[in-house]
Formats: structure tokens, sequence, C-alpha cells
């Protein structure tokens, strides 16, 4: 038999609660309700599976009038088919849209998104947030489309595309049979609250802040992903740490109860002004876990990129009059490292 839960031990959960609540979304509110930015996701999967349906020609000529540069990468790039100046792909592209698998990966897109209305209001909050901190920034236009699981995001001149397909929920049907080329850890985050965490990622990394090519050491690289994850701190003030990160609960949990180990780790070994891409590779990319922290594999991955984000954090904590736009200029990555004090216990 279940017994209620005491009327002290329950503020002191509501307590936790909120703690942990708290301690999950860093970014600043602000009122952005008078900045009219209003994203409206085109539906480029939609219109082209018309082409199966209507004149090939006219179909195509209506897409490139519409997407403009982002058709003829689709089909020349992401395909690819050839020249959209020839012809010839048409027969290509109708076999495609004919194929059995293709039906299968549309049928279940449009199954989990009937609409994007909702990736639309967040995509909406996000981006006038954007506006509200640089004023003068292009917003791309922002298309969705299928992309033969080949990528997430695709950027080009003035669009970013989101590839459904790559967003489909962690457990659908289609991402097992690519575990060799994307492994559970990397599948699992494949949801749609992802989308526009990997939306902002995409137009800050891949347009606003590039990283620059004279980054060679851990340091100039952490730094500069906890610019980035600070970015979207601002820009996504609802979505959770873990989602920005790509973390688990428990990788997230094992940061902070460690986070004193790893940094004292990388003091011992030297690691903040190492520049040898191979040893700095397995503190910034992608992987279960990080080899040679932690017991049974638990450790967290991107120590990095978290340990980054943590020292830029308290370097905006302590000097309180830098601006995000100010930050993401900066390119002294020990400046602001001297200026966190970054020093955990």
């Amino acid at each position: 038999m279940i017994r209620g839960i005491d009327k002290s031990k329950q503020i002191y959960l509501i307590f936790i609660t909120c703690i942990l609540l708290v301690s999950c979304k860093q970014g600043k509110k602000v009122d952005v309700s008078n900045i009219h930015v209003d994203v409206k996701i085109e539906r480029f999967d939609h219109d082209l599976n018309d082409m199966a349906k209507k004149p090939m020609p006219e179909q195509a000529l209506y897409m490139q009038r519409k997407y403009g540069a982002f058709y003829q990468d689709f089909i020349e790039r992401i395909l690819p088919l050839g020249s959209i100046k020839d012809t010839a792909y048409f027969a290509k592209l109708r076999q495609i849209l004919a194929t059995k698998d293709y039906a299968n990966v549309k049928h279940d897109v449009d199954s989990v998104y009937p609409n994007l209305d909702n990736e639309e209001a967040e995509l909406t909050d996000a981006f006038r947030r954007i506006k509200y901190y640089f004023p003068k920034k292009e917003l791309p236009k922002v298309y969705a489309y299928l992309s033969g699981f080949q990528a997430q995001t695709s950027i080009g001149d003035g669009y970013f595309a989101i590839g459904l397909d790559m967003f489909l929920g962690a457990d659908s049907r289609f991402y097992p049979a690519l575990v060799q080329i994307l492994p559970r850890y990397i599948t699992r985050r494949f949801t749609p609250g992802n989308i526009a965490p990997r939306v902002v990622e995409g137009i800050v990394r891949e347009d606003m802040y590039p990283e620059p090519d004279t980054h060679k050491t851990l340091l100039d690289k952490m730094i500069y992903a906890g610019k980035v994850m600070y970015f979207m701190d601002q820009v996504l003030p609802d979505v959770a740490d873990t989602t920005k990160i790509g973390y688990t609960t428990a990788q997230m949990k094992w940061c902070e109860d460690f986070k004193s180990n790893i940094w004292g780790y990388f003091m011992e070994e030297n690691l903040l002004y190492e520049s040898d891409a191979q040893k700095l590779d397995k503190y910034i990319s992608e992987a279960p876990f990080t080899p040679g922290l932690g017991e049974r594999n638990e450790s967290a991955p991107k120590l990095g990129v978290w340990t980054g984000w943590q020292i830029v954090r308290q370097y905006m904590d302590k000097n309180p009059d830098v601006t995000l736009p100010q930050l993401m200029a900066m390119d002294d990555a020990q400046k602001i490292l001297t200026g966190s004090k970054y020093r955990p216990k």
C-alpha cells in the first residue's frame, strides 16, 4: 500500500523540483512580443510530391520560382540527379517518387507532421529573439523536406531547410536500419522537440558565427562551443539544457556531479592549450561517452563543449554589461576564461 507524503517532505520535493527546473533553463526572458517576425515553414516535401501528380515541367518551374536556390541544391547536391538545366533528371526523379521506400518515408513524415504549427511557433519565438539581439540580421526562409536520412538541416543562400525524416521520433522504424552510420545515442535525439534547437544552432554555427580556422587549441574550441550554447540559452530560454546539448538527464547530472573532476583532468593533462586534433576530438565531438573519464562508460560526451558552456555562462554572470553580440564577436578565449574565474568545486 502506498502512503501519502507528509507535508514537510512534499514541500521539500517541490523546492527541489523548482531548483532542477531553474537549473535546466538559463536563458534570459526578454519581451519580444513587439518584434514582427512570423515564421512560415514551407512544405517543400509536399510540393515535391506533386511532381508525381502534376506535369513535371510545370511543377519544376513552380518549385524553382518558389524555392530558388534550395530547389537547385536539392536536385543537384542532395539527391543528386544532375543539373536542373538538363531535364534528363525528370526521369530519375520519377523513379524515386515511385519507390516504396519513398512512399513509406512520406507516410511516416505526414503522420508525425500533418502540420508544422508547433514548430512554426517555436521558431517564431526564437527568430524574434535573434532579431532582438541582432536587429540587422536577415533571417532565412525556412523549408521542410525529406533528406533521405542524410542531414537534419541544410543551410544555403537565404534558406534553412529541415529534414523532417531526421526528426520522426527516437523509436522511428527507420533508424535501426541506419545504426551503422547513425548510432542509437544520436538517433534518440531525432525528435520534434529538437527541431528548433538544431535550427538555431545551425544558424549561429554555419551562418552568423562560423568557427574561425585559427581555432586550434582545446580552449579555443571550448569557448567557441560555449558561446554557441550561451547564444542558444538566450534565444531558446524555454528549452532544457539537456536538449540544447543533446545529453540524457543522467549525463547532465554526471557533469554537474563531477565538474571539478572534469576541470582537474583538463588541467592535469595540460589539455587546454593542446592543438593535436586527434587528442581533442573526443572532448568536442559526438560520442556515447568520454573515454578515460568515469567508470563503466557512464561519463558524458562532449565534455569540452559542456565545460566551455559553463565558463561562458560564468563570464557573462560576472560581466553583466557585456551584450550577446559583444560576446559572440569576442575571439580571445583566454580573456573569457580569465574573466570567468572558473574554478568549479
